[in-house]
């Protein structure tokens, strides 16, 4: 009997404490509504929407252009305004008139604009500020070039057979002239790659000025890519020419021949011959006590991608 005596007794207090909850809510929905149907008065921050600017200019500085606008009308109307942070469109062809270099919007020129988007039922009572300025300046487009940071250790033996490929090479950039012409170029995001004997092909990101929120860029990423190989080492006997030697002087000079090193890549290695390199050197280097040329090469081929020389003097002697 004392169990049953206790369960009815939580039950006639759980419908108790539902019962206050049910009026409780119904007194806050009466309450809220009540409300809403007051005339009210409230400022509202409008941030600003920039329409039919003309396409050459752009508006520089503007992030913290905003409205301040006291309505004033029923709580219904103005709940919108409770919920989220409106916009007003000001027309850059029709709501405003421009400077040398600023565009101007005054309140005293606007309210019926103002009036036909915020709508008749809600009253407006005050703007501020009253007047709001538009810096701008001409957009200017140019092509940019890209750079690549780039740190890649290579397997041994392994090397890129040319130079590294970054697509697009260049990006356009489209903002105001002050700004653009002060960029000369972009750089992608440091690459660290190890170990690396196949070819590369990576998707990089630019560092793109994120300072600047009124310039536009073309893209935000690149692809690097590089042909990678196996290379060697060779080495050719090529014959030592001097150049700029007077007509009335004749010269003996040894060696005739020096022995070039040279670093290719595997599948170019069987292609390359003497003829390939031209070895110089040059007379007007000499002074008058100097016994000995030093050799260049002055030609070889492209897809040799380093040398040396193994004698780095030529002897002479002036035959009178």
């Amino acid at each position: 009997m004392s169990s049953s005596k206790s369960k009815i007794g939580s039950l006639i207090k759980s419908r108790k404490i539902n019962v206050f909850l049910l009026f409780f809510v119904l007194s806050f929905i009466i309450l809220i509504l009540s409300k809403l149907s007051k005339t009210q008065t409230k400022t509202v921050t409008f941030n600003i929407e920039k329409t039919n600017l003309a396409e050459d200019h752009v508006i520089i500085g503007d992030s913290n252009t905003k409205l301040n606008i006291t309505l004033k009308g029923l709580g219904f109307k103005l709940l919108p305004y409770y919920l989220k942070k409106p916009k007003i469109a000001i027309d850059f062809k029709k709501n405003i008139h421009r400077n040398d270099s600023v565009y101007v919007w005054s309140k005293n020129n606007n309210y019926t604009s103002l009036n036909l988007q915020i709508g008749n039922q809600i009253n407006i009572i005050n703007i501020n500020p009253d007047t709001l300025l538009f810096k701008y300046d001409k957009n200017l487009v140019r092509k940019i070039p890209i750079n690549i940071d780039v740190d890649v250790a290579f397997s041994p033996g392994y090397d890129i057979k040319e130079s590294y490929k970054i697509t697009p090479d260049s990006i356009k950039v489209i903002g105001p002239k002050s700004l653009v012409s002060n960029i000369e170029f972009i750089t992608t995001e440091k690459v660290s790659l190890s170990d690396v004997k196949s070819n590369i092909s990576e998707t990089i990101n630019l560092k793109l000025p994120d300072s600047i929120s009124d310039i536009k860029f073309s893209t935000s990423k690149a692809r690097l890519s590089a042909i990678v190989e196996k290379f060697t080492e060779g080495k050719l006997s090529i014959p030592v020419t001097v150049k700029n030697v007077p007509d009335n002087t004749t010269l003996k000079y040894f060696p005739k021949k020096v022995l070039v090193s040279y670093y290719t890549s595997l599948s170019d290695f069987k292609s390359i011959t003497t003829n390939d390199f031209v070895v110089e050197c040059d007379y007007n280097t000499v002074n008058a006590e100097q016994t000995f040329l030093i050799p260049e090469i002055v030609e070889k081929p492209n897809t040799v991608k380093s040398t040396r020389i193994s004698q780095n003097r030529v002897e002479f002697i002036i035959i009178e």
